[in-house]
């Protein structure tokens, strides 16, 4: 298991999913503090962990949730930046503006202001990692938003990981493929599958794993949440920069 013994971690969108999956993790590692950020304050306050926590309830893309943040004065020893929504599912010629703005203003504005906040309370030595996508290095259509705002998320690591190393701070990214986590839930096709199943959410998972991933399988929350622990370790030290794709195969 890897060990966050006396850490203090960050995590956005950590009500839910990968983030949840996250904060749990991060708490069995033996994280001695960990700062939540979702904007549902209702389930934030739902999970049960065995440290220390400060919950924010907010958007990450409000300056000012940050400036509270900062104004609290911890010094963060690791980030889980993955704070996303999806948005529409549309093609570009018949997507809206304001789903555009929606979706960028959370996947990339939001990484900016928690990155900017994590690097500049970030200890010697600590560790982030931005969770993008797999639509961000490899194109899909009907996603435009959300594959751009991904593919932005990546190279904001790149250059966050420039600046930070003198610090001895690293900064990595994550992009995920399938992952069976809510984000699917209210995805036009993805209900549209679920139907065909008969209401069998898991089987239209699976139906959709099979036909896009040469492993025929989606991660678990879990799985993600293991793979960015070993990112936030010191297992990992020296990279910095990269981008870790945990796809099944997807992309190839």
């Amino acid at each position: 298991m890897t060990d966050m013994t006396g850490k203090t971690v960050l995590v956005t969108g950590a009500a839910s999913g990968i983030g949840a999956a996250c904060a749990l993790a991060l708490a069995r590692a033996g994280a001695a503090k960990l700062v939540l950020v979702d904007r549902n304050g209702d389930a934030l306050d739902g999970l049960e962990l065995d440290c220390e926590t400060v919950r924010h309830a907010g958007d990450v893309a409000d300056e000012g949730l940050w400036d509270t943040i900062e104004a609290a004065g911890d010094t963060f020893d690791g980030a889980v930046l993955n704070a996303g929504i999806a948005g529409e599912n549309a093609p570009i010629v018949k997507s809206t503006f304001e789903n555009w703005k929606r979706v960028t203003s959370v996947n990339y504005d939001g990484a900016f202001l928690s990155l900017r906040t994590a690097m500049r309370q970030a200890s010697e030595g600590a560790s982030i990692v931005l969770t993008a996508s797999v639509t961000g290095v490899k194109a899909e259509q009907g996603i435009a938003a959300y594959a751009s705002s991904k593919a932005a998320v990546i190279q904001l690591a790149k250059v966050a990981a420039k600046e930070a190393a003198r610090k001895g701070v690293r900064v990595n990214a994550i992009a995920p493929g399938g992952v069976d986590t809510a984000i699917w839930d209210g995805v036009p096709f993805f209900e549209e599958l679920v139907a065909k199943h008969q209401g069998d959410r898991a089987g239209a998972l699976a139906t959709m794993a099979a036909q896009a991933t040469p492993l025929g399988r989606f991660a678990t929350a879990e799985e993600i949440a293991g793979q960015i622990l070993f990112l936030l370790s010191d297992t990992s030290a020296g990279i910095t920069g990269t981008t870790l794709v945990s796809d099944g195969g997807f992309r190839l």
